[in-house]
Formats: C-alpha cells, structure tokens, sequence
C-alpha cells in the first residue's frame, strides 16, 4: 500500500502497490465495521471509473482510496496513537531479562515486552539472534514454504495539462510480455484536476518481474517505458518517474495450519502476522491483524 508524490507538485500522486480495494460479500459481512469506519471517514470511496479488462463478479464491490492507498495505513497507525519510526532496519532479536532486545542497523538495542513481525517471511528468516532458536523446526519449515510473486511497477508524473486520451481509467493488458495492467491513477481515483497533472502506473507480469529481479531498476525502468510506449504511443513526456521493484509482490502460498498469524513465544510474547499467513488483499491484512490481537488478549 505505497503512495507516491510527484518531485514537481506533492498534489499529484500515484499507487505503486494495491490499485483497489476488492470487497466479497462475505468480508462485507465479516469485515463491515472496517468498511464502515474507512466509507465514513472519506478513507475509501466506491470505485466507479471504467477498468477495462476487469472480471467483475456478482455481489462484489470495489474501492478506491481518493489521497492514495497508503492513507488507510496512515488512518490506522493515526487512530492507534503509536509513535511510527521509519528507516529502522531491524537485524536481531535476542532474548534479554525476559524482555526482547531489538537491535538495528544502526543505534543501540531497545527493549520491548511485545513484538510483531509482519514483514515477508524470508525476511523474518533472515533475523539474527536468539529468534534464531526460538523458532521450532517446523515452524520454520512453515516460513520457508510461504512463497510470493515479483514484479515491477512504474509511476509516471506529467505537466498539468497533460493529456492522455483513453476512455478507461484503468486497464489491465493480455497481449504485452512485460505489462499486465495501467492505471491513469488520479482518473482511477476521481480527483482529476487541471491544477495537479496526471499521475500513469503500469504494473509488470510476474514472469517479466521474476527474469529482471536483479537488474538495476534504472536498467529495468527503461525497459518498462519502451514497453509502455508500444501500448499507449501518444504519451506525453513526464516530468518525474519512480520504478519500484517488489520482490515480494503477493503471497502465492501462505503459511500452511496457522491462519493469521504464528506465535513463536509466548512470555515474552513474539509473533508473526501478515498476508503471509492469510492472502495479500486488503481483508486478509485485517484477519491477520485480528488474529493477533486474541493472541494478544488470551495473555493478558
């Protein structure tokens, strides 16, 4: 759930991750005071331009976030009260005085009585540390099994006053080795303004994303571009551009016997959580999440 702004004007911005928000009847029923809470807030609104390509199924309903998808993280974390802290990059965890010892790249450790890991899998893997041995052998044969998808996605910043003519605000693409989908991204949101510009994003197929993953994104942006520049010719030329490389996209197998989450110890408690151990939409996070929290609450 990334949102990006443009160098030139901060107004115009563009989602390199999730495009919509899929709601199936059942989580409309499971999940609905979370759709209710983001509807009312302005977080979410229905998804009403045209996706060309896109299978609808009946009694589903789709939705786009108008300030960028990464503003229902933002609503989350604000609601919460939790100081957020960036650019830490967590390297090993270690048990200390039945507290958890947390160091970084840089800086001393900190201690904490609770923690939850919700990166990919293979990341979680990667900790040094007494997490290390905490882990049980079949757990971390579960971990291992999670696998994900790979791909590129592309955001592409014009003047205002740009134009780009195409009925669709959305499109995904069958006939393009390396372009699956195009999103004209404020159209897609319906906050298109004279004022602001227009933001592009095209998404790479898995495939293209797997046999490019460890070129230079610089490499891989042009590749895109060329690419894109075969689907829509007329493109005007931007004025910023952003590749992001997701090298692990969506899960394409989750952790097998521990829907939502994985306790690996209990006092002090560690958990993992994350579309790893649900599905990588929007209701898959909120399950997980939920599930951590019983986990929390029978502790207390």
């Amino acid at each position: 759930m990334t949102t990006i702004k443009s160098p030139h004007n901060p107004q115009c911005t563009a989602d390199l991750g999730a495009q919509y928000i899929t709601c199936t009847p059942y989580y409309a029923k499971v999940h609905q005071s979370f759709y209710d809470e983001l509807l009312t807030h302005g977080v979410l609104t229905p998804l009403t331009s045209a996706i060309k390509g896109m299978v609808v199924k009946d009694g589903n309903a789709n939705f786009v976030a108008p300030q960028g998808v990464s503003s229902i993280v933002k609503h989350y974390l604000q609601e919460s009260g939790a100081e957020v802290y960036f650019k830490h990059c967590v390297t090993q965890i270690n048990l200390r005085n039945e507290k958890w010892a947390v160091s970084r790249e840089t800086g001393s450790p900190e201690l904490f009585d609770l923690v939850v890991l919700t990166m990919p899998a293979p990341q979680i893997l990667q900790l040094q540390g007494d997490i290390q041995n905490v882990i049980s052998e079949r757990q971390r044969q579960q971990l291992e099994s999670v696998s994900y998808s790979s791909r590129y996605a592309l955001g592409l910043f014009y003047e205002a006053g740009s134009k780009i003519d195409v009925p669709w605000a959305g499109q995904y693409i069958t006939s393009n080795p390396c372009i699956c989908f195009i999103s004209i991204d404020n159209k897609k949101r319906n906050i298109e303004s004279s004022d602001t510009g227009l933001s592009l994003v095209a998404h790479t197929t898995v495939p293209f994303g797997v046999t490019y993953l460890e070129h230079s994104t610089e490499d891989v942006k042009e590749l895109i571009f060329r690419q894109l520049e075969d689907v829509l010719p007329d493109l005007p030329q931007p004025v910023g551009t952003k590749c992001q490389r997701w090298r692990y996209s969506q899960v394409t197998n989750a952790a097998a016997s521990c829907p939502g989450q994985m306790t690996l110890h209990h006092k002090p408690f560690l958990v993992c959580a994350g579309d790893g151990f649900t599905q990588s939409n929007f209701d898959g996070c909120v399950t997980s999440a939920l599930c951590v929290l019983e986990a929390v609450k029978s502790l207390i």
